[in-house]
């Protein structure tokens, strides 16, 4: 039985909350293994839309396990308006089947003022989301951190609540000139999602082993996007985790040698919210209308993402570093209405070409994107089911993707439905 990992290979909301519903539906156990509620996967099943932030998706399939991996950084708050919101659409009647790694690090109130506050005295923006993602990493690397199960344990979290206010409200009055936060109001707040973590609360690592032993089929759900990583992405506009493949195993506690197909999941053309260097956006009319038609808004923040043609050199270096097994190229169907379309084959710093993304930051602001063309299909995706019902025009365009990043398409997904989806390959065999 194969375990698949999905990650995304651009800068995030390629879609993968739709192919890991899709995929749920061969696994027994989802695991979300990194990032926090700063990522939102959307999911559309008939006339009703669901965006999860921190849940794995799967969990809108009855039969399946959810597991909130120690990648993760979890925020409680969010935690239990998901669970809510599940139970009254009817999703999560069993709720055993939500796991949540005891070692898993919690978002504290000073994480997210301290997110905010960052953020706002700064000249130079990264455009976090402000959701105390960077301060909850931060503290788990300082080894400071406060972990699920010692949440679950009014000692201990009591304690180290207490020894962690010492220093974070000495920063929020000195430094950043604002009122400190109050222990007992935080005590008061976190004594109801105590009740709920106790629920939930697992040694997720033993479980995942003891599923592998009796081959149960794992889906490891991956957050954000390759170019987000906060080694390999366009530093310092990424998130705080891991975003790549090789996360899989330390977030979710399971050896490299468990994940046995990686699916690189992309959009037909590129997006980005928030700041950082874009190569191939497109800030005029054609941008505009990738945003309306593939209704480009940030799923957790509401943002409007900016558009641009596909880079074939970032998801090419992308393939590398995931070790893609497959892509699975997402929204074809906005490109319906283009008359030409480019991808983006090499890049143009100075007077050299390259085909490989730099490594200077400033550099990838110099980048001149060498460009080729193609005819567009001028034709509906929305009801295609099947590869040989697409429009020649859109074949050439998938061929051409898959030769420049040196991987197949697995998937083709043609709408946002569950049913407007093209599969070439499951990567459950």
């Amino acid at each position: 039985m194969a375990n698949v990992g999905v990650v995304g290979v651009q800068w995030g909301d390629e879609g993968k909350g739709k192919i890991i519903d899709y995929l749920s539906s061969f696994a027994d156990i989802i695991v979300r293994f990194q990032g926090g509620a700063n990522a939102g996967h959307t999911i559309v099943i008939g006339d009703r839309k669901v965006i999860l932030h921190l849940i794995p998706s799967g969990i809108l399939r009855e039969n399946t396990y959810c597991v909130i991996g120690n990648g993760v950084v979890m925020d409680p708050e969010v935690l239990e308006k998901e669970l809510a919101e599940l139970k009254e659409l009817g999703y999560l009647k069993d709720e055993k089947r939500l796991m949540i790694s005891g070692c898993t690090h919690v978002i504290m109130p000073y994480h997210k003022k301290l997110d905010a506050l960052k953020e706002s005295k700064t000249t130079k923006k990264i455009g976090t989301t402000g959701r105390g993602i960077g301060p909850a990493y931060e503290d788990r690397a300082s080894r400071m951190g406060i972990r699920v199960i010692d949440v679950i344990s009014r000692k201990i979290f009591r304690e180290k609540l207490k020894a962690n206010l010492e220093i974070k409200n000495f920063l929020i009055r000195r430094y950043y000139k604002d009122e400190p936060l109050m222990i007992r109001d935080i005590l008061k707040k976190f004594e109801p999602y105590r009740k709920i973590l106790k629920k939930h609360v697992a040694d997720s690592t033993s479980f995942l082993h003891k599923a592998m032993a009796r081959k149960k089929r794992i889906l490891f759900e991956g957050a954000q996007g390759t170019f987000l990583d906060v080694d390999h992405g366009t530093y310092p506009y990424v998130t705080s985790s891991n975003t790549i493949a090789g996360n899989i195993s330390a977030g979710a506690g399971v050896p490299p040698s468990a994940v046995d197909y990686i699916l690189g999941i992309c959009k037909a053309y590129t997006t980005r919210v928030g700041e950082g260097p874009f190569a191939t956006e497109l800030t005029g009319p054609e941008g505009e209308l990738m945003r309306k038609i593939g209704d480009e808004y940030g799923a957790t923040t509401g943002r409007p993402r900016r558009c641009g043609w596909f880079d074939a050199v970032l998801v090419k270096r992308s393939a590398k570093l995931n070790g893609l097994n497959g892509l699975s190229l997402m929204k074809l169907d906005v490109l319906d209405s283009f008359e030409k379309i480019k991808i983006c084959t090499r890049y143009k710093i100075g007077k050299r070409l390259y085909d490989e993304p730099p490594m200077a930051l400033e550099d990838f602001y110099r980048i001149e994107p060498q460009y080729e063309e193609m005819d567009g299909w001028n034709t509906p995706l929305k009801d295609v089911r099947k590869y040989d019902d697409l429009p020649e025009n859109a074949k050439k365009y998938i061929r051409r993707i898959e030769e420049l990043v040196g991987v197949p398409a697995a998937i083709i997904s043609t709408g946002p439905d569950r049913d407007s989806t093209i599969i070439l390959t499951n990567p459950f065999g």
